[in-house]
């Protein structure tokens, strides 16, 4: 890394360097904003691109957009070990986290890290940094993040492409690059890169796992399994051990939820619709079915937890008691959930109905008709005269 200049079309160098601080006009908020810098080792013409996050997005998205600028790829790019593109620097055998490795392997290029705190394995990139500050950002006002990149693609182009640069014997790096570099980059190819971030999860209780800020079922067997998200504009595949286990359309927030990942009682409970209770009361009997039509006909979604709920007493209890319940319930003019539950719990739904005395819903304290005409019932209270002639009796 520190002999000659390299081939022409073989290196390049990437690295991050801070500009500065920036107040958003549209939020008022001010951010740091860096540089995502590329320089072609053989011909220094570089390439830079200004961000407000130095996430794994941003750092897959700046290469491709440097590729483009480019209209090719370099056989080897030197990035520093930074986590948005290196998991494990090693020398000998550097672990790159997925996104970059997708990246390196779409353009057909070798990613080969510098080794940590070697600023001298990427001399190309490091000594430019403070010439991009100087150059491109000091004293200049920007209205957004897409004017301040589209100002650096001009900047790359007509300052930093046409300055005369001392280890080109003053030549201009944009020159040499067209005269001996841009024929011999790797062509790029011809699918477009699809961008990508991974993360990790934890499978909950409720066989979702979180990515981003939705959430996306999975089989209900991976309960309190970690597993492996790739999420792009699109959609977000799931991973287990490597082997893929979900596909959903991509949420900005919210569930993504595929009934199949639950467990079948699950399934077969969230697949009660309307038409499966009438269906499944009239299996049980007519009068289940009568109490199922009256929740149903008027609100049907609104109380088809209701009947869902009478329908599932007959897995606790029996098909049979459910019936009886139900009929007793309909007697006593209250065929609700609560009253058939109550039923059931109390095993009475097989006792006969109390009788009907008569008084039309009297208070206690009243008598029913059989006792308006019985004398004897107020004997003691009031005693009837005798009737065998003593009334004038001292």
């Amino acid at each position: 890394m520190l002999g000659d200049t390299p081939p022409a079309g073989h290196e390049a160098q990437v690295d991050y360097g801070r500009l500065g601080m920036w107040t958003d006009p549209g939020s008022g908020r001010r951010v740091t904003v860096w540089a995502f810098v590329m320089v072609l080792s053989h011909s220094r013409h570089m390439f830079v691109r200004p961000v407000l996050r130095m996430d794994q997005r941003a750092w897959t998205e700046a290469h491709v957009e440097a590729f483009r600028f480019f209209a090719g790829c370099p056989a080897r790019i030197v990035p520093d070990n930074l986590a948005t593109g290196v998991e494990r620097a090693d020398l000998y055998d550097p672990k790159l986290n997925r996104a970059y490795a997708e990246l390196a392997e779409h353009y057909g290029v070798l990613v080969d890290p510098a080794r940590a705190r070697k600023p001298r394995d990427k001399p190309r990139v490091e000594r430019p940094m403070p010439y991009v500050r100087d150059s491109f950002w000091r004293g200049r006002q920007f209205t957004s993040l897409a004017q301040m990149q589209a100002a650096a693609l001009r900047w790359c182009t007509e300052v930093a492409g046409a300055r005369a640069c001392r280890p080109l014997d003053g030549a201009a790096p944009a020159a040499v690059f067209a005269a001996g570099e841009a024929d011999v980059l790797q062509p790029l190819p011809t699918r477009p890169f699809v961008l990508a971030t991974w993360s990790t999860g934890k499978v909950g209780p409720d066989i979702h796992v979180k990515v981003g800020k939705a959430l996306y079922s999975v089989p209900w067997r991976l309960i309190g399994q970690r597993l492996d998200a790739r999420e792009t504009w699109t959609t977000v595949q799931l991973f287990h051990n490597g082997r893929l286990v979900a596909t959903h359309a991509r949420a900005a927030k919210g569930k993504r939820t595929d009934m199949s990942h639950y467990p079948p009682e699950k399934i077969a409970f969230a697949m009660r619709t309307p038409a499966w209770c009438r269906r499944r009361a009239s299996e049980i009997g007519p009068a289940c079915a009568a109490v199922i039509g009256s929740l149903l006909e008027v609100g049907a979604l609104y109380r088809l937890r209701s009947a869902q709920g009478v329908l599932g007493l007959a897995d606790k209890h029996s098909p049979a008691r459910l019936e009886l319940a139900c009929a007793k319930a309909s007697t006593a003019g209250d065929p609700s959930y609560r009253t058939i539950k109550g039923i059931l719990a109390a095993g009475v739904e097989t006792d006969p109905p109390p009788p009907r005395t008569g008084d039309g819903g009297a208070a206690a304290h009243l008598h029913g008709p059989a006792a308006l005409f019985d004398t004897g019932l107020f004997d003691n209270v009031y005693p009837l005269p005798d009737r065998h002639g003593d009334e004038g009796a001292a």
